[in-house]
């Protein structure tokens, strides 16, 4: 019989680094430079948990911003984000000790994020966990970002494991979506937290016992 959980898959900004409101300041500090801002409303509303060039895409559609400074922009909020990441982007204690008992346990890890590479591989070193993950999947890696299911479904082609016995972490509608549509078991925390060994020890008791 197969193991109950066969491996863990994150998300990482609001996950595993609580870096929302970094990408909310960066990416308006790149878009007043054109006179243009997300205000927190709409940000909470419609923006939060979407990738910059879809955010970027938006705003275009809008009629707020010019397709030809996309690219601008996205570099500008690039630069602000990796200066968020170096003052505030830290290991955290609870994260190690997960990350050792799940490593301890051979359970495969992966990181399935909306975030580009380059800055998920850094803040993932930042906070010391990019040692352990067997497996980052970003919004580069894919054709559709979350809330389509193909992250998810990429990660656990790439670990070698089912989806039916993969348990995702997720703090946003959009991911809790996208992994429940890729038929993986879904815990929704409220933010890196939340995030713990007893938590998660907990969740694979009480399923293995129903296995």
């Amino acid at each position: 019989m197969a193991k109950a959980v066969e491996s863990v898959i994150f998300d990482m900004d609001g996950t595993l680094i609580d870096a929302r409101e970094w990408h909310f300041r960066s990416l308006n500090e790149a878009l007043q430079i054109f006179g243009e801002e997300i205000s927190i409303e709409e940000h909470l509303s419609s923006f939060d948990g979407l990738p910059t060039k879809v955010k970027l895409a938006t705003l275009t559609e809008q009629g707020r911003i010019p397709k030809n400074i996309h690219g601008i922009v996205s570099a500008v909020k690039q630069d602000r984000t990796l200066r968020e990441v170096a003052k505030n982007c830290f290991p955290k204690v609870e994260h190690l000790l997960l990350m050792s008992w799940l490593r301890a346990r051979e359970i495969p890890i992966a990181v399935a994020t909306n975030s580009i590479r380059a800055t998920a591989e850094t803040m993932l070193r930042s906070s010391g966990v990019l040692g352990f993950i067997d497996c980052l999947v970003t919004n580069e890696d894919v054709r559709r970002a979350k809330p389509d299911p193909e992250i998810y479904l990429v990660a656990c082609e790439k670990l070698g494991v089912s989806p039916a016995n993969t348990l995702v972490l997720e703090d946003h509608p959009y991911g809790v979506e996208a992994a429940k549509k890729a038929g993986c078991d879904v815990i929704q925390v409220s933010g890196p937290w939340d995030v713990t060994t007893k938590l998660i020890e907990s969740h694979m008791l009480a399923k293995d016992q129903r296995f």
